[in-house]
């Protein structure tokens, strides 16, 4: 595994050469990029932190209808035995409707 130490040495190296070459450029550009990452994971946190606000709005996972918002927070067994309810009524009063959901279901 390549050590930070490692990296600055051959930065090091790169840096006196006297005719840099294309190549040497680039494995310069290589070696900053690799440090810089590595200084990043040591840098960061385990948890997010946030400043100047508090965490942000957690996004309503179901969506903005008035059905989305009836839903959310309930138990899902209980919404399923009624969407399976619906489902099989619409099934009799509108198959070509169901057929359609039931295709998007399945897709």
């Amino acid at each position: 595994m390549i050590t930070e130490k490692d990296l600055l040495e051959a930065i090091a190296e790169c840096q006196g050469t006297r005719d840099p070459k294309a190549n040497t450029c680039i494995k310069l550009a290589s070696y900053y990029t690799i440090l810089d990452h590595i200084s990043k994971k040591e840098e960061e946190p385990e948890t997010p932190v946030y400043s100047f606000a508090s965490q942000p709005d957690i996004v309503n996972y179901y969506g903005e209808s008035e059905f989305a918002k009836i839903i959310e927070g309930r138990d899902s067994d209980e919404v399923w035995e009624v969407m399976d309810e619906l489902m099989s009524t619409l099934q009799v009063v509108n198959p070509r409707l169901y057929a359609s959901v039931m295709r998007k279901l399945e897709g």
